[in-house]
């Protein structure tokens, strides 16, 4: 079990970028959450296994059709045991 969180900069707010993220994370099984930030980023954290979460990082480098991302910073840390995925406000 493996735990990362990731800022997703560039054209990421009003795109659909949470939901999106939200659907990816629950096909690979992931746990977690994702929400907009103040500074118009959006910051998510990922559980799981390493492979599905590795998955789930490599799609926010790419995000939904209409976003456009400029980066992502990917922090490791400890895992907390989540359950579900969520979409925070």
């Amino acid at each position: 079990m493996i735990r990362v969180r990731v800022v997703v900069h560039g054209l990421v707010q009003g795109v659909w970028f949470r939901e999106s993220c939200r659907r990816v994370a629950t096909e690979q099984g992931v746990a977690g959450w994702v929400r907009n930030r103040d500074d118009g980023t959006v910051e998510a954290v990922f559980e799981g296994d390493a492979q599905p979460v590795s998955v789930v990082v490599s799609w926010c480098r790419i995000g939904p059709t209409r976003a456009e991302v400029t980066r992502i910073d990917v922090i490791e840390e400890q895992p907390e045991g989540l359950a579900g995925f969520s979409v925070r406000r």
